[in-house]
């Protein structure tokens, strides 16, 4: 079943381009992870999180705000003992429910997601999954397998691509078709916060082999594998240039754990804070927002492309989109 109906894409268009107000809400649902990946920021910074009925009060407030999708994701969402009840509560106000994990419990877990629509799950090597995560690839695998029964639609395994990982994304896609699950890419970003000595590691520094595999990934689209990235999308990252214009800050509200607004997860300037009202903010940050924007030099962070891309009308993109 594909929830994204040309009615869904209509009431869309009516929010984002008529009402100018965000479709999607992107909750960093809480600030722990299990697990401690060197070049992830988030684990680190711990902090407050919102209590189940403050969620639920954000998410009527994002729903009576035209907000149409609920995105819950970092640090871990699955940590959350009260995350079905998030979800389902999301369902019953009229959203579409994602969830994004790093697959660690989703073996437990699974059958707590009857109230989830669409999963997506890190998985960013097979051989080289130990060396990037620091758990084995198999515990991950499993969960997958298993949840991937539960979700009426394609699961889908997103895959950041490294240094480390380049030998590994051949397999992967080919991995993606066994389990007849969806497959995204899209380049490490070295994160201003994180050591330069973890970059020199696991960042992308050999540009002739990363080239090749990211030709690869765009031939194996072309011949039918399940590859959601458009090769609009990925031609940029191949060239890691980001030639699109940002409209993520106008599609996606993103809200931290103790219930920040920031603009996006790579400038993360502060707009407000839900508790004074989500249109409030919004209509308070629209200068802020713009001039963000304006300002930034780009990334290549997947949702952020290519839900800019659809903005922007893209054919290819249109013609293929996949996922938000």
């Amino acid at each position: 079943m594909n929830t994204f109906s040309p009615t869904f894409a209509a009431r869309a268009l009516w929010q984002l381009r008529v009402r100018k107000r965000p479709l999607v809400l992107s909750h960093t649902v809480n600030s722990r992870c299990n697990m401690r990946c060197r070049f992830c920021e988030y684990w680190k910074e711990g902090g407050d999180e919102m209590t189940t009925e403050e969620i639920f009060r954000l998410l009527e407030d994002a729903r009576s705000f035209g907000i149409m999708i609920y995105n819950a994701w970092a640090t871990e969402p699955l940590l959350r003992d009260d995350i079905p009840q998030i979800l389902e509560h999301a369902k019953k106000l009229g959203m579409i429910t994602f969830l994004i994990t790093n697959g660690k419990l989703l073996y437990n877990r699974a059958d707590e997601l009857e109230h989830l629509d669409y999963l997506s799950v890190s998985v960013d090597g097979i051989k080289s999954y130990k060396e990037i995560r620091g758990i084995d690839f198999n515990e991950i695998l499993l969960g997958i397998k298993k949840a991937k029964d539960r979700i009426m639609n394609p699961l889908l395994m997103n895959c950041v691509i490294s240094g480390k990982n380049l030998d590994d994304i051949e397999d992967l896609i080919h991995l993606a078709r066994e389990l007849e699950v969806k497959i995204s890419f899209e380049p490490l970003y070295e994160f201003g916060e994180i050591e330069n000595d973890v970059w020199n590691e696991i960042g992308i520094r050999n540009m002739g082999k990363y080239k090749k595999t990211v030709e690869r990934i765009i031939e194996m689209k072309k011949q039918g594998y399940p590859i959601i990235n458009s090769v609009t999308y990925l031609t940029m990252v191949k060239n890691l240039n980001p030639n699109y214009t940002c409209h993520a800050s106008d599609i996606i509200m993103n809200v931290t754990a103790d219930g920040t607004v920031e603009n996006c997860r790579v400038k993360r300037e502060k707009l407000g804070n839900i508790r004074d009202g989500i249109k409030n903010v919004w209509d308070s940050s629209k200068n802020k927002r713009k001039a963000i924007s304006r300002e930034c030099e780009g990334c290549l962070f997947f949702g952020y492309v290519e839900n800019s891309l659809m903005h922007d009308f893209v054919p290819e993109v249109m013609l293929y989109y996949e996922w938000m």
